[in-house]
Formats: C-alpha cells, structure tokens, sequence
C-alpha cells in the first residue's frame, strides 16, 4: 500500500461526522478517532479524515491532504528533502507527532501547486 491516509477539509466538523457517519456506515466503515469539532478519521489500515481546514481558511494548508506511507523515518527525511530541493514549500519539518501517537514520525510539503503531501513512518 502506497497510502497512509487521506485528509479533506470541512468548514462543519460536527456536520461532517453527522453525514460521513451515516454515508460510510452503508459501506461498514466506522469512525475510528474523534476530536470535537476539529477532526475526525474512518477505517484503519487506509483511513479518511475530515477535519477544520489548516490556516483556518477553507481550501487553505488542508484542503485535500495525501499521505505516503514511508518504510522508515531516513525515508521521510530524505522525502522532506528533495521535495524542498526541487522547489517544494515546508508544511511541517520531519519529527514525532506526539498528537497522532507515539511513534508517528512524518514531514509534511506543499507541491508546486500547493497541494499538501506528506512521508508518515510509523
């Protein structure tokens, strides 16, 4: 599997889980995760969040958000730099996510589109 996970940014976290709970029941996938009002995420292996946009604007920083899943923490690094090198803007520099969980170690890059993207070891 090349995806950790997918992030889309909602102006209603409560709304959104309202509807994506309902939506993604039908399919037998539940919310795994809750964080009133700022985020939520569904499933396990891939998951799908939603959650209030970064910046705090609506399509700003967190509109669509992909995440690789990277063999080691060396790979995030080296994914972190080379995306820089080749004119890609910093959204978050390499290093452990302590609000995600203890070992999630990620680095996180706005393309040159200014599509977010990140490297995730876990």
């Amino acid at each position: 599997m090349i995806l950790s996970h997918v992030s889309v940014g909602v102006g209603d976290v409560a709304a959104a889980v309202k509807f994506y709970d309902a939506v993604l029941a039908t399919l037998s996938i539940t919310r795994s995760h809750y964080e009133e009002n700022v985020t939520a995420s569904y499933g396990e292996a891939l998951e799908f969040w939603v959650g209030t946009p970064c910046e705090g604007r609506p399509t700003a920083g967190n509109g669509v958000h992909v995440a690789f899943e990277a063999p080691d923490r060396k790979a995030v690094d080296e994914f972190y730099r080379e995306a820089l090198e080749l004119g890609g803007r910093c959204a978050g520099k390499p290093g452990l996510r302590p609000e995600y969980s203890d070992s999630y170690y990620a680095a996180f890059v706005f393309d040159l589109d200014g599509n977010k993207i990140e490297a995730v070891a876990t």
